[in-house]
């Protein structure tokens, strides 16, 4: 249904008599949209697995995080780990609105993420979020290296990523893929962005974030 379309809804499908005030329920039974939360009004998120157990609390995609549209508003940056409430698609848009002369241009950003959805529906035949989630799971690092030691004497050593810095780091790499993918190119950065969380969810190494995730666990591995 297009955005100029009007709504005809009869008052006796709806079993209502004449004059009679048309609850929001019966108007949602009436369009047959039910009162289920759909992002961009297409994309369920009641059947979406989070596969990694340490990932659950980090990734939001459930319950209340279910949005029509990943532009909330919410004030996530007032308190540290905050963030981990946005609804996780709406991060990806976040991510997306880098260099600066893309900074707070969120609508447009929006509007990237629904035109890749569109195009990992047409790939995959999958529901796209499941993709993106899938994407993010395999694209955080989960071991990485830090500078040890003062005066002169520094060295690496290995430690563990936590699960909130694994979410944060894997939408940073997917974003960044996608970025420099469709810099001086002819395909659009929603072509892009679709094709780098297609082959990170199936943990290709086609994919940007997969590599670098490869790359960091192996020098982390080494400083051990």
């Amino acid at each position: 249904m297009s955005e100029t379309e009007e709504v005809v809804v009869d008052v006796e499908d709806v079993g209502l008599e004449e004059g009679a005030a048309l609850d929001i329920e019966d108007f949602d039974a009436a369009v047959g949209g039910g009162t289920e939360t759909k992002l961009f009004g297409k994309w369920s998120f009641s059947d979406i697995k989070v596969r990694d157990i340490s990932l659950e609390d980090y990734i939001a995609c459930k319950g209340p995080h279910a949005v029509y549209y990943p532009h909330t508003a919410g004030r996530y940056q007032k308190r540290r780990f905050r963030k981990a409430s946005c609804p996780i698609v709406e991060r990806l848009v976040c991510c997306l609105m880098r260099k600066g002369r893309n900074a707070g241009k969120k609508l447009m950003a929006c509007r990237i993420v629904q035109h890749t959805l569109e195009i990992i529906h047409l790939l995959t035949d999958q529901n796209p979020i499941q993709v993106v989630v899938d994407a993010i799971i395999n694209s955080g690092p989960r071991e990485d290296s830090t500078r040890v030691g003062g005066a002169g004497v520094v060295r690496r050593q290995a430690v563990d990523m936590s699960p909130f810095r694994r979410v944060n780091y894997a939408l940073y790499l997917l974003a960044t893929g996608a970025r420099e993918a469709s810099f001086r190119n002819l395909k659009t950065i929603s072509e892009c962005l679709a094709e780098e969380l297609i082959n990170a969810a199936r943990g290709s190494s086609n994919s940007y974030a997969i590599k670098k995730k490869d790359e960091i666990e192996r020098v982390s591995k080494s400083n051990r």
